[in-house]
């Protein structure tokens, strides 16, 4: 009997507690028993890193940033294919196990594994509506669960940008011709209680970076922002079910816009 792939879930940490049992529980309760944990915990000063000992099959601290932190996890993994996550993220029981077997049956690097926000909160409810538009949009879904020597043919995550890195990801796979596949099996994305001022201040953060990714993927910006519209566009039935929240995601986009914009123009100017 041919043995099973198998799969090394790694894992970035940074003073994630609320969500960390339950992110490493999801894992190890997979229906794909064939899997490896690992985490990379950024020197957390509450329990994080004694909870991943307790679960993972590699538990280490190091920094300083996610990308690093994913490629150390890489480095240490031994699996076939890589799942990368986050710490507040959920898997539902067979995610593992349908993303393998659609990779093994249609000969594919890398596959995408939709996400479904939970919480609580009113711009948490926008955001929940906001990713059922994107289901199945290649340019701003993220391809998870990927074979393991794209990485050692194309290197890692790349350390330039912070909040685009899965971005970059994706386009260096759609860039060398890769296939990639999809299923319906959703990763939960667990969010808590945003805030505007939380949003505002990770969006103009991640702005920062906008400029390193766009001189390492030109063209990318403008394809994702295309490729929001068509989701918005092909999603207007979801939308149009939700009105309200549905206004509040257009207004919330426009701040998340000027945020990236003036975090931006702050790296452009620090040149």
């Amino acid at each position: 009997m041919p043995t099973r792939p198998v799969v090394s879930v790694v894992v970035p940490t940074k003073n994630v507690e609320r969500t960390m049992e339950r992110c490493l529980r999801s894992i190890v309760g997979q229906s794909w028993d064939a899997t490896e944990l690992v985490v990379i915990d950024n020197f957390s000063d509450d329990r994080t890193f004694e909870i991943a000992q307790e679960y993972a099959d590699i538990a280490i601290q190091a920094g300083p940033e996610r990308s690093a932190q994913r490629n150390l996890g890489i480095e240490k993994a031994t699996g076939d294919y890589i799942l990368w996550i986050d710490a507040d993220m959920v898997l539902t029981p067979h995610v593992i196990e349908d993303a393998v077997r659609a990779a093994e049956e249609t000969g594919s690097s890398a596959v995408f594994i939709p996400e479904e926000t939970v919480g609580d909160g009113f711009l948490t409810a926008c955001r929940t509506l906001e990713r059922k538009c994107y289901v199945g949009e290649e340019m701003i879904e993220a391809p998870r669960l990927i074979r393991r020597d794209f990485f050692a043919q194309h290197g890692g995550f790349v350390l330039t940008v912070a909040g685009q890195e899965d971005a970059d990801l994706r386009m260096r796979l759609l860039r060398n011709g890769l296939s990639m596949t999809h299923i319906d099996t959703p990763i939960l994305h667990d969010e808590g209680r945003l805030t505007f001022s939380d949003v505002m201040r990770k969006r103009y953060y991640y702005g920062q970076s906008l400029p390193a990714y766009n001189d390492a993927q030109p063209g990318a910006i403008r394809a994702q922002g295309l490729a929001t519209m068509r989701a918005y566009w092909r999603g207007l039935p979801t939308l149009a079910g939700d009105p309200v929240h549905a206004v509040a995601l257009g207004g919330l986009r426009v701040a998340e816009g000027v945020a990236y914009a003036l975090g931006a123009a702050k790296a452009s100017r620090s040149k």
